[in-house]
């Protein structure tokens, strides 16, 4: 038995969940309108897996690839709080996320995101000395083309001569290395590789000591060379159905890995993940192991004010884009701000990650709406629209109109407020030529500033008569 770490090969994503209450269906459509209330992050895929591991093993190793993006620097946050030690992978693209939407501890809707890819090449001496050295080897396939490296399945077949390696499989991942102590697909997975055939015939496809068909709440079936079956069933110690059963195959896989690394025969492998499991979706799932963040994934606004140079905009612009944000902007004089304006911003804010507000200038106004406007200052009325959660900052320009402010702040979306036609509206060519869309949302009916402004002196009138 060897003293090395224990080491998780496969695909690392980050998992966000959404929690909130759904009590009222959208207008647009008959689906559940979410009112988030939490924000959880973690590890996902083999990160999970190797977190889980952590949990009760000193040394974890992950090898994986994890990209250099706002996401995957949470990633790399989690797994380094959590105890995990990364060997990392050459990535290119985007970190892959996937964010649950649950309502009362029911999940209504996931939505992934996210092109990460492992970079083809020789391996790092790292990897090769992790592998190597391991006490037990845990590949959790996850699909997204890790497991495919010539090199990485060289060195994981080279390493079962000596290692246990227990392998997870993915349906769209690549198929076992053969030499394997354990495989554990579940029951649909299973189903999904063998097709007709028997499982046990799938063992002897794969070339792997053991076969483990996990079958959720049932337990698991074991499949061993010889031709020897068994059945392990679940403890009563396992929650109610409706638990949150997300993470619990992974947690089966690590307690598989790290009973065989001790020693353990496959059967009484199986015995111990079946119990580690168990022991996990009765103790919450993966909510137990899950970090919280913030309910809005955005900064408070900042406030620019007329008398910063265009290269204070420039540096704010920058820094929401390093963060990986889609940026919008949307740009007004937002005298007497109204429920027609906060719909807007809403709503601009909705098609991307941050939202830049350019107003005009008190001269600005001045200039388009008269000499008695505006009513309120730039400088309050800038105060205002930072205090809206959907706002992330604040811009002031002195022209007319905000082209030269576009020019420096080169949105990713222009919203604009009206029934404009896109190509009539001069921000157009601005946006446009640097990569920009323009969208335009209705104006809700009966709403304007200059409406309620001269009813407001209607009515002073009338009382002063």
């Amino acid at each position: 038995m060897s003293a090395g770490p224990l080491v998780i090969v496969g695909d690392a994503m980050l998992d966000v969940d959404l929690e909130g209450s759904a009590t009222r269906l959208s207008p647009e459509a008959p689906v559940p309108v979410v009112d988030t209330e939490r924000v959880w992050h973690r590890p996902g895929g083999a990160g999970l897996a190797a977190l889980l591991a952590a949990r009760h093993e000193e040394d974890v190793v992950l090898i994986a690839g994890i990209a250099s993006d706002p996401d995957g620097r949470r990633l790399r946050e989690l797994l380094h709080d959590g105890g995990v030690r990364v060997v990392g992978l050459p990535m290119s693209g985007s970190t892959v996320t996937k964010t649950r939407v649950r309502a009362r501890g029911q999940s209504v809707l996931r939505i992934d995101h996210g092109d990460a890819s492992v970079t083809p090449g020789p391996l790092a001496r790292e990897v090769t000395e992790a592998i190597a050295g391991a006490r037990a080897i845990c590949v959790a396939d996850y699909g997204a083309g890790l497991t495919a490296l010539p090199a990485l399945r060289d060195a994981l077949t080279a390493a079962t001569a000596t290692v246990p390696v227990v392998w997870d499989p993915h349906p769209r991942g690549q198929k076992p290395i053969p030499g394997c102590a354990l495989v554990t697909p579940n029951e649909a997975e299973a189903r999904h590789f063998s097709g007709d055939e028997p499982f046990d015939a799938l063992r002897e496809r794969w070339g792997t000591a053991a076969l483990c068909v996990t079958v959720g709440a049932r337990g698991a079936r074991l499949f061993v060379r010889g031709g020897e079956r068994s059945h392990v069933g679940v403890p009563k110690l396992v929650a109610a159905a409706s638990a949150d059963v997300c993470g619990a195959g992974d947690r089966f896989a690590v307690a598989a890995s790290v009973a065989l690394g001790d020693g353990a025969t496959p059967a009484e492998a199986v015995r111990a993940a079946v119990e580690a499991a168990a022991r996990f979706v009765a103790a919450g799932g993966a909510s137990a192991v899950s970090a919280p963040a913030a309910v809005a994934r955005f900064e408070p606004a900042a406030t620019v004010s007329d008398e910063w140079s265009g290269a204070d905009v420039t540096d704010i612009v920058d820094r929401l884009r390093a963060q990986g944000r889609t940026v919008v902007a949307t740009g007004g004089c937002f005298d007497l701000l109204h429920t027609g304006h906060v719909r807007l911003l809403r709503q601009a804010r909705e098609l991307g990650d941050a939202l830049i507000v350019l107003i005009n200038s008190d001269d600005s106004v001045r200039r388009i709406k008269g000499d008695d406007r505006p009513i309120v200052s730039a400088p309050d009325r800038a105060r205002v629209l930072s205090a809206l959660g959907c706002v992330d900052a604040v811009v002031t320009f002195d022209e007319s109109t905000p082209e030269a402010m576009l020019e420096l702040v080169r949105p990713d979306v222009w919203v604009k407020g009206g029934d404009y036609a896109v190509d009539d509206l001069p921000e157009t060519e601005v946006v446009r030529r640097h990569g920009g869309d323009v969208v335009i949302v209705p104006t809700v009916a009966g709403y304007s500033s200059s409406r309620l402004i001269a009813a407001a002196r209607s009515d002073l009138t009338r009382k002063d008569a």
